[in-house]
């Protein structure tokens, strides 16, 4: 396995962990937690670990965020959409995503709150993420055939659903 799965691994870790035990009950995540070990099991771990490893709000609130625009920068550099003579790079979709989604929660589109500094945390990671493990991949269009890169591609997008709050 090459350094860039190894930071992948440890930035998705590191925004579990982050959900898991600062961010609200109610998404998909802590949800599933709960299910798995009990909601007092989990509100009593949950409780522990906030009060031995207390954490700012950019860490718990941008942090997550910034770290899975890195991770879908890093693994979808390979890929491409051709449409005719137009070809889109897949690896702008994360940064588009992330400002799109903060710009639909400063219109009360989506749940969330409107936040620069989500803005730039996004932006950081993204530069991070396409400018880091710049070996040079075979390109691919779209995500055809499915292998495990384009898998890993996927996942990384189908991870967000995970932090979606239930009202």
């Amino acid at each position: 396995m090459t350094k860039k799965y190894y930071a992948i691994m440890v930035s998705l870790f590191v925004s579990l962990f982050i959900y898991l035990f600062y961010r609200t009950d109610k998404t998909v995540v802590n949800e599933m937690a709960i299910l798995f070990f009990s909601q007092r099991t989990y509100l009593g771990l949950k409780t522990s670990i906030i009060k031995f490893l207390p954490l700012n709000d950019i860490l718990i609130y941008s942090l997550p965020e910034g770290l899975w625009i890195f991770c879908a920068t890093i693994t979808s550099r390979p890929y491409f959409i051709r449409l005719g003579k137009w070809k889109f790079k897949c690896a702008y979709i994360p940064l588009i995503y992330g400002i799109g989604l903060e710009f639909l929660q400063l219109y009360h589109v989506t749940n969330g709150r409107f936040d620069y500094t989500d803005l730039w945390v996004s932006a950081i990671f993204w530069l991070i993420g396409i400018n880091v493990y710049k070996e040079e991949a075979d390109r691919q269009n779209r995500m055809m055939p499915l292998n495990l890169k384009s898998v890993a591609c996927l996942a990384t997008y189908g991870i967000v659903y995970l932090s979606h709050v239930f009202k």
